[in-house]
């Protein structure tokens, strides 16, 4: 390889995500290959403004007033660049942040616009896996200015209890919550609201958490699958980033026709929601029901060395520093191949 890339590691941002997306961040820029690879981190305060982060010091664990202000064009023109978006949740992962890629015409690593947003919104994600023949478990969608007495009686009423209740467009499972009873499915569509416009109700699933990670643009693969034994009720915020009680699990302890049905299912749901370069996709399993149940499909996963993500590409025979040379080169595949369709003057 001649001239070094310029991996441009987009990381922080508006949405309550934002701390974890520094972690990850930070991890990616102590690990890219530095022979292959001029690392930049480019933080997004959680007021909106941009920064550049020094490199010498492990980036922050959340990016607050300090770095230059810089504009993000001028970042992104410089030649042989590459942006790597780490910014999770609205604003980052849900279509808005690749329109500017787009705009900027900078490859970037992962989905585009329409996969990023179909994902992001856990509703309209359920309605096209559904036109897809996928299964999922039972659920119902609601407007958080809804009368949430009467959204908590129809749900409990179609769907039973316990209820899980999530916003539609959130992940690292903030705003999610569990109820057994009415009255607490009442307070979870409150604390939901204050997060998204759109809610989404679902039937509590008793069997394993799974995961499968999704490499790939035009033919993905997928690793082996991984299985979350949550240390608390459910694989909450907490048990994911603070608390560390929740065990991960790799290879999953399922059959291996479970396993090869995860992984199959995986690349359906990617494919059918249009995504390129990378995802986490989720399922719950019910070993004596209905088997794999798609859950969600995440196209900016977390990415330190012990999140799920990495974790199944290093068990799958693919370490941390080549996921990412890989990730890169998918963003150039992609780029290049879209510069030949529909980008030329008539």
């Amino acid at each position: 390889m001649g001239t070094r890339t310029r991996l441009v590691l987009l990381f922080g941002g508006r949405s309550a995500e934002h701390d974890v997306s520094c972690v990850s961040a930070r991890h990616v820029a102590a690990a890219a290959d530095k022979d292959r690879f001029e690392v930049v981190a480019l933080g997004i305060t959680r007021e909106g403004q941009w920064r550049l982060a020094e490199l010498s010091d492990p980036l922050p664990d959340r990016l607050d007033a300090d770095g230059l202000s810089v504009a993000p064009a001028e970042i992104f023109a410089e030649p042989d660049t590459v942006v790597f978006p780490l910014v999770h949740g609205p604003m980052g992962e849900d279509g808005t942040l690749q329109g500017l890629l787009e705009v900027a015409d900078v490859p970037y690593v992962g989905s585009g616009v329409l996969a990023s947003a179909l994902c992001m919104d856990k509703a309209m994600a359920k309605l096209v896996c559904a036109q897809h023949g996928l299964p999922q478990c039972r659920y119902q969608t609601a407007s958080a200015g809804a009368d949430v007495e009467a959204v908590a009686e129809t749900a409990i009423a179609e769907l039973g209890l316990p209820l899980f209740v999530k916003p539609a467009n959130m992940g690292s499972s903030v705003g999610v919550s569990r109820a057994t009873t009415e009255s607490g499915v009442v307070k979870a569509l409150k604390v939901g609201s204050q997060y998204d416009e759109t809610l989404i109700v679902e039937e509590a699933i008793s069997g394993h958490e799974i995961e499968v990670s999704v490499l790939g643009n035009q033919e993905p693969k997928a690793s082996i699958p991984g299985e979350i034994v949550p240390g608390a009720e459910f694989y909450d915020y907490a048990d994911k980033y603070l608390t560390d009680g929740a065990k991960l699990l790799v290879p999953a302890e399922i059959p291996d026709e479970a396993a090869e049905q995860a992984q199959r299912l995986a690349v359906v749901a990617y494919q059918a929601l249009r995504c390129e370069g990378m995802a986490r996709v989720d399922f719950l399993y019910e070993p004596a029901g209905r088997g794999m149940l798609l859950s969600e499909i995440n196209t900016i996963p977390g990415f330190t060395p012990i999140s799920m993500y990495p974790k199944l590409w290093e068990a799958s025979g693919l370490p941390y520093p080549q996921l990412i040379e890989t990730l890169v080169a998918l963003a150039t595949e992609r780029y290049e191949r879209r510069q030949k369709h529909g980008r030329t003057e008539l």
